[in-house]
């Protein structure tokens, strides 16, 4: 029976906070009713979608479903490249569906004042449970449109919890529309990122500063551009989401992948460097003074922020546990962590805090309790990410997500510098966090 989740009834935040010592690794909590906080800068499949230039989304859902996609193509500006297919009760009744998109699919194109490169047709989970035959559509949508290509999305929130996730999925599927051609041994990607990787991050230096060209969605301004991403020889993912990417493109288009994890332990650090070197097949690079550099910088920031006590949440970064632990031995007051679950990679770092700091507490972001979580603090605290800033109430506050596209040793100087300016100036946080997709297009204009 549900059971209504009164404010008053909130005794303790037990099964919703634990202390790092009595942690479950990797998932703290269970999974059970969600809350979802007003903290919308993380990217989702309408932001990611977008990045392919000269492409156009179209959604086939119900007219409920289709809110909040809607809004988020408005938010950015880009609902010039948005267009929807209703799904009705009658469409389900009489078994048409698959008519109603091929048709629905002529409309829009008669329409469109331009016909674009490229259409990411996004089904739903009706779709799944009526048993359309979606390779038909497709088949039909390719001989009747030779020019335009199509490739298959997914909004179904059903798959969040088995298989593949809508995120994994997207970060996937933006890649399906490379066609596979001769490789060149001289051209590398970095894919499954929303956001490009720092031009000054020491992978990106490796591989221009040796002759190789380099190629990421996020910097690609035509669908030509795009489309060269299938001759390079190597893909490399930082992101645990993006690991499925570069699965599919290693068998689909014979690319080789390596995953060379973000992550904010020196030794970690070095190592996927080296790992870089080796397949360039270049020799070994000497870090020691990137590393005195980052050093210098952790050093210079705790200076400023002296003991303030530190939360952090995995919207900022791919790797909580590595920058806590990295922090922590550095001096900073680290007191929690946000996270529902940890990646794989977070195992070792996640034990040293366990065994140096066990009292340090594991908070849940989506647990109904953390809707009524007291979101003040008596002394000044600086959050790291959107949602630690949400439930602490702080101003004070480094706002990033995944990481920032901040890599390396060059990464946490550059973060270093962010944390500095957060604890000495206060941001609008409740006025910052509510727009969807940092970083995204139109994310500083719509926060004018």
């Amino acid at each position: 029976m549900l059971k209504r989740v009164e404010k008053q009834n909130l005794k303790d935040l037990k099964d919703a906070c634990v202390l790092a010592k009595d942690t479950k690794f990797p998932s703290p909590f269970d999974s059970k009713l969600e809350f979802s906080c007003s903290a919308r800068g993380p990217w989702n499949i309408v932001h990611t979608g977008m990045l392919i230039p000269q492409a156009h989304e179209v959604y086939v859902c119900a007219q409920s479903c289709l809110r909040g996609v809607v809004l988020t193509a408005a938010e950015m500006n880009a609902i010039d490249r948005f267009s929807n297919i209703i799904v009705r009760e009658n469409n389900i009744l009489e078994g048409n569906t698959e008519d109603l998109i091929v048709e629905g699919m002529g409309d829009i194109l008669e329409k469109l004042p331009y016909t674009p490169r490229a259409i990411l047709v996004y089904t739903s989970c009706i779709h799944h449970f009526i048993g359309c035959d979606l390779n038909l559509v497709y088949k039909r949508l390719r001989e009747k449109y030779p020019n335009v290509e199509f490739t298959d999305c997914y909004m179904n929130p059903i798959m969040r919890k088995s298989g593949l996730t809508p995120d994994q999925l997207m970060r996937r599927q933006l890649y399906s529309l490379l066609d596979k051609q001769d490789l060149d041994s001289k051209s590398v990607n970095i894919i499954g990122n929303n956001l490009k990787t720092d031009d000054d991050s020491e992978l990106v230096k490796i591989i221009r500063e040796n002759g190789f060209t380099l190629r990421e969605v996020p910097r690609t301004k035509t669908y030509d551009e795009y489309k060269e991403m299938g001759k390079a020889f190597l893909n490399i993912t930082y992101n645990p989401a993006a690991i499925e990417a570069g699965r599919y493109l290693e068998e689909k288009l014979g690319q080789k992948h390596i995953y060379l994890p973000l992550s904010y332990g020196f030794d970690e650090i070095e190592k996927t460097l080296d790992t870089l070197c080796e397949n360039l097949g270049i020799e070994k690079i000497d870090f020691t003074s990137n590393k005195q550099q980052a050093l210098d910088a952790l050093k210079k920031a705790k200076e400023v922020i002296g003991d303030t006590p530190i939360e952090i949440d995995y919207t900022l970064t791919l790797r909580p546990a590595s920058l806590a632990r990295l922090l922590l031995e550095n001096g900073f007051n680290v007191i929690s962590i946000y996270e529902d679950c940890f990646a794989g990679e977070e195992e070792e770092d996640f034990k040293w805090i366990q065994e140096n700091y066990p009292n340090l507490k594991i908070y849940a972001t989506v647990h109904v309790k953390m809707r009524f979580v007291n979101r003040k603090r008596d002394e000044k605290l600086l959050a790291l990410g959107q949602k630690a800033a949400y439930f602490t109430g702080s101003n004070n506050f480094v706002n990033i997500i995944e990481g920032g596209g901040m890599y390396g040793f060059s990464g946490i100087i550059k973060l270093c510098d962010l944390m500095i300016d957060a604890f000495l100036n206060e941001k609008d946080m409740k006025k910052l966090i509510q727009f969807k997709g940092l970083g995204c297009e139109n994310y500083e204009t719509n926060c004018k």
